[in-house]
């Protein structure tokens, strides 16, 4: 608890830093993961500052935040952010932690890499601009696998996740009723959870039990997984509420 605490500071201390910088010239924070960039946007609701966050593309998980100045739009483009690809034999299987592991090996902080995605054949990772290099030059095997490195990609990019369809009924949309379904547990159980800090919503831990999910809502369980809400509705015969979920696979 102390060493999240210690982080947040962290991270707000940058962002200060960041507020100061853009009066100048744009600047970026980053790579952030997505509880780091709810924070953010959460920090950022209180300042009168231009800012986008951006990943590389379109569905990034980990994003940089681009802060600008008043005289430029905030663009996609002028992120300092470059796509590689590392293709290997098809017949092996490079997982995501094979090539995060090799990476940290590297020597690098975490927040200079990006989204990586594993496909067949080929991984793409986005990392800083000015790591580019580096990372081409260092990278040849991943674990005992062989791989090449080159700039760019190739559309389209390999499939980040898969979901497992969820489904039931619940008595409402309060976050414990929606915790218990996707746990599969009491909604005793299930408040439990939320109050001991187990269960984020958007990224951001939620205490409050009674708390209202919406459609479109990401809730992290600590020791569960991720699941995204999609729909609510209709009201069953008993007026109890329908609902559709997806867990992150």
């Amino acid at each position: 608890m102390e060493r999240k605490r210690d982080e947040t500071e962290l991270l707000r201390a940058k962002l200060r830093d960041c507020l100061r910088a853009v009066l100048r010239r744009p600047c970026f924070l980053g790579f952030l993961d997505e509880s780091q960039a709810a924070l953010c946007r959460d920090f950022l609701k209180r300042e009168p500052v231009s800012c986008l966050f951006w990943g590389g593309y379109k569905e990034a998980e980990r994003v940089m935040a681009g802060f600008f100045p008043d005289y430029m739009e905030p663009e996609p483009a002028v992120f300092p952010i470059k796509p590689l690809t590392f293709t290997f034999r098809k017949e092996d299987k490079p997982g995501h932690r094979d090539f995060l592991g090799s990476f940290m090996g590297l020597g690098i902080e975490r927040d200079v890499l990006g989204d990586i995605l594993v496909g067949e054949g080929r991984c793409v990772v986005f990392v800083r601009e000015e790591m580019c290099q580096y990372f081409l030059d260092n990278t040849r095997k991943i674990g005992r696998i062989g791989v090449k490195g080159f700039e760019g990609y190739e559309e389209p990019l390999p499939v980040i996740r898969e979901y497992k369809p969820i489904s039931g009924v619940v008595a409402s949309n309060r976050l414990d009723c929606i915790t218990a379904l996707l746990c599969r547990t009491s909604r005793e159980k299930a408040a439990g959870m939320v109050t001991a800090g187990r269960v984020a919503l958007n990224h951001c831990e939620r205490l409050e039990t009674d708390w209202r999910v919406g459609e479109g809502d990401v809730i992290s369980v600590r020791g569960s997984g991720k699941f995204i809400v999609d729909t609510f509705g209709p009201l069953t015969s008993k007026g109890r509420l329908t609902v559709k979920c997806r867990k992150y696979q």
